[in-house]
């Protein structure tokens, strides 16, 4: 029997998979190869393109007995990953490699697809596959070359790119023509993929109250929902929001890259992602393509936009279900996809911004009739989902004395500095990686002391405006960022006061009511 260990994603996470095999010649009849094992339908034609590969590389085909068992059997395989593996595995049992290639073979993760003629292609998860070598203290990862770059971001192991059968079987008898470095994630050359069109705040005429509003929410990791009519800006400060966040830790960038490797495939990822991702989709998008799911569970755009910007325009046009579905990610940061075989994790914690009219008619209006009109249009959005979205800005037309105007206000450089001094506070105080729109319970009460007067301001606002108790803290988070950005140690009643500003559809939900 011969035993090589393989890979199979559950989430972003990898976990080892055992490809053991045994093989004879047989004395006649029908060839007998099986996969067993819990495999899917391609798990099951591998031998089929495995067979063919070994023939194209003048090695024989399969032995006319054959059975691979991946293990453990209770984990379903899936995809064509298994291929190099089984080919490799089968040669051992067959022996036609050597004794010390299969012990050389046995100190490595190996995983690669293999094409009809023997050449080796791409495969998606090879992150993880790479950190989980490393935490099993396997000497070298076995790989498509195609997946070298992504690979070599994990320090500690040793990295052979393949990219025929025949160059794997050299390595694994003593070549080491196809060995690689894993190199320090601070020194890999970054690459922008997740990142497209960044716009600069500089060239948004008007909007300041709203871009000192965006950059609140940058520096406390807030969720925002910008409410406006159409031509107002509100795309575009979206597509400025990356342009003010803070640089991304090598540990931050690594986190990004596994999403970005099991969601396209190494073929696709050149390396450690180093800009934080913008992700927009349709409104017409279905919940598995937002949130994630499938027979084969994928991660949706809310993961895709992990530690980066998900932009939602037209917030109330995306069906309520899949609104719905965004609960869970924006409260937990993560998405929980559980199937028959087994229950994935992908990690979910954007940044949100969302956009929408105020309105069917796409403006703000002052009589009876357009405010039951901005009623009936809000109110497609649920209460739980709001008290989801810490801050809910007005952005209102721009006049055209600003559109002619020289361009003049804040830029993005300067809301960056801004953004990177208020989350050196919060690191100082409350430990790294938590910006203020993660503190709960006890840390919130810690950390967002409120004196007397600011208690009673925010205690008068909560009962005027009818709040939950989940708005209260995002009150009182949101009042710690504008201390932090006016670089209080206090929460005072004026942060108070201007965080209750950021509360728009609760005043107007409270509007409506009075009028009525």
């Amino acid at each position: 029997m011969s035993r090589i260990t393989s890979f199979a994603l559950r989430g972003i996470e990898a976990e080892p998979i055992d490809v053991e095999s045994t093989s004879t010649q047989g004395s006649g009849g029908p060839p007998r190869r099986s996969v067993v094992g819990l495999p899917d339908a391609a798990v099951r034609e591998s031998l089929e393109r495995v067979h063919a590969a070994l023939r194209a590389s003048g090695l024989g085909g399969l032995p006319h007995e054959s059975v691979v068992n991946l293990a453990p059997a209770d984990l379903r395989k899936e995809g064509p990953v298994y291929d190099l593996p089984i080919a490799l595995s089968l040669l051992g049992s067959s022996g036609k490699i050597s004794v010390e290639a299969r012990k050389r073979l046995q100190s490595a993760i190996v995983a690669g697809e293999v094409a009809l003629d023997g050449s080796v292609r791409g495969i998606r998860g090879v992150t993880s596959m790479s950190m989980l070598a490393r935490e099993r203290g396997a000497v070298s990862v076995l790989i498509p070359r195609v997946n070298v770059p992504e690979a070599r971001i994990v320090r500690g192991i040793e990295v052979v790119g393949v990219s025929t059968l025949k160059e794997a079987i050299a390595w694994a008898e003593g070549s080491d023509a196809y060995l690689d470095v894993a190199e320090d994630a601070s020194a890999v050359r970054g690459v922008s993929r997740a990142v497209t069109d960044v716009i600069d705040f500089l060239d948004i005429r008007g909007q300041e109250s709203a871009k000192r509003a965006l950059m609140i929410a940058a520096a406390g990791a807030h969720n925002v929902l910008l409410v406006g009519p159409a031509g107002s800006g509100k795309t575009m400060m979206a597509r400025a929001m990356p342009s003010i966040l803070p640089a991304l830790t090598d540990e931050e960038a690594l986190e990004i890259t596994r999403v970005y490797s099991v969601a396209l495939g190494g073929s696709r990822t050149d390396g450690l992602v180093r800009e934080r991702p913008f992700r927009s989709p349709h409104h017409s998008s279905s919940m598995a393509a937002i949130v994630g799911g499938g027979s084969n569970p994928r991660p949706g755009e809310v993961t895709l936009a992990h530690l980066g910007v998900l932009f939602l325009d037209e917030l109330p046009e995306f069906p309520r279900h899949v609104l719905e579905g965004l609960r869970e990610p924006l409260e937990d940061g993560f998405v929980s996809i559980a199937r028959a075989a087994a229950r994935v994790r992908f990690p979910a914690r954007p940044l949100l911004v969302a956009a929408m009219n105020p309105s069917h008619a796409g403006g703000f209006g002052t009589s009876g009739k357009s405010m039951r009109d901005q009623e009936r249009y809000m109110g497609k959005l649920s209460g739980p989902l709001l008290d989801r979205i810490d801050m809910h800005i007005t952005v209102r037309a721009v006049a055209v004395s600003a559109l002619s105007a020289r361009r003049e206000g804040m830029n993005s450089e300067r809301m960056r500095t801004a953004v990177a001094a208020a989350r050196d506070r919060m690191e100082h105080r409350q430990g790294r990686a938590r910006p203020n729109a993660f503190l709960k319970g006890r840390e919130l009460d810690v950390h967002a002391v409120l004196d007397e007067s600011s208690s009673q301001l925010l205690a008068e606002a909560i009962t005027a405006l009818g709040l939950s108790a989940r708005a209260y803290d995002k009150i009182r988070r949101v009042a710690r960022t504008i201390a932090d950005i006016e670089g209080s140690s206090d929460v005072l009643d004026i942060h108070i006061a201007e965080a209750v500003q950021y509360r728009l559809l609760d005043r107007h939900k409270t509007e409506v009511t009075m009028q009525t």
